[in-house]
């Protein structure tokens, strides 16, 4: 049997303790770095301009739209927490947290919608649940939240057509 040279095995063992190091490093920075928050939640607000109860391919999605995140204790029902945002071009928001709410309810919900056109609160969309707390087997940072939309004044023309053909589909499937 064909011994290795101790030099390979010696390089293979260094190479190994500097990529262990190195590897614990990034993840200590990671971690350890006072300046990222703890979590990162990020969803979209919509204007519902078929009044469907959905997103749709003609769905637009509201820029300068405020929302709140909104963290109450579990058991006493008392607000903890409320940090407000504001969506950009996309109709993104994206909220930070630098602390865990294991303890709470968080939910982002609807505050206000700058289009005049599309401000009707749409029940069951006006707020999406968040999880921000480790404990849920989420390692991730970025805590996703469901959409959450308005409803139009005025039904799109496309709309009867759109939501007839949708109803099709289910047809379809049956």
């Amino acid at each position: 049997m064909a011994s290795i040279p101790a030099t390979t095995t010696t390089v293979a063992i260094l190479v190994c303790v500097l990529f262990c190091a190195t590897a614990d490093t990034a993840v200590a920075v990671a971690t350890d770095n006072p300046d990222l928050p703890d979590y990162v939640i990020q969803g979209r607000v919509y204007c519902d301009t078929c009044r469907a109860g959905f997103v749709t391919n003609v769905t637009d999605y509201i820029a300068g739209a405020k929302v709140r995140l909104e963290c109450s204790h579990f058991g006493t029902g008392e607000l903890e927490r409320a940090i407000d945002g504001v969506t950009d071009a996309t109709g993104t928001y994206t909220i930070e947290l630098k602390d865990s709410h294991e303890e709470d309810i968080c939910q982002v919900v609807l505050v206000q919608s700058p289009r005049e056109d599309c401000d009707q609160v749409q029940a069951l969309r006006d707020r999406a649940g968040v999880l921000l707390t480790r404990n849920v087997g989420i390692s991730d940072s970025l805590r996703p939240a469901n959409p959450l939309g308005y409803l139009k004044d005025v039904p799109l023309p496309v709309c009867a057509a759109l939501l007839k053909q949708l109803d099709s589909d289910d047809d379809d499937d049956q």
